[in-house]
């Protein structure tokens, strides 16, 4: 899995989804552990815990979370804290 079906898979399963996934260390070719980071703006993370806004991370990413994607490290915001923290 690449970052790009990361994005996608992100984004259809979260209204309103803007995903921004890289990878946060040079790959190792000889693991498959794949380890992702994942920025997540959506207006759906309104009045979520940051426990909840993770968890609608982890569902929109469904059994690829327990198959291709070993590690996600994650910031997920609202659109109003997005432009507030400007990361």
């Amino acid at each position: 899995m690449d970052t790009d079906e990361v994005e996608r898979l992100i984004e259809a399963g979260i209204e309103g989804a803007s995903a921004r996934v890289d990878l946060p260390r040079v790959p190792d070719e000889g693991h498959e552990d794949a380890h992702f980071a994942a920025v997540v703006v959506s207006p759906a993370f309104e009045g979520k815990s940051l426990v909840e806004q993770h968890q609608m991370v982890y569902d929109a990413l469904g059994e690829a979370m327990t198959t291709e994607i070993h590690a996600l490290e994650m910031k997920t915001y609202t659109p109003a804290e997005y432009e507030g923290d400007a990361v």
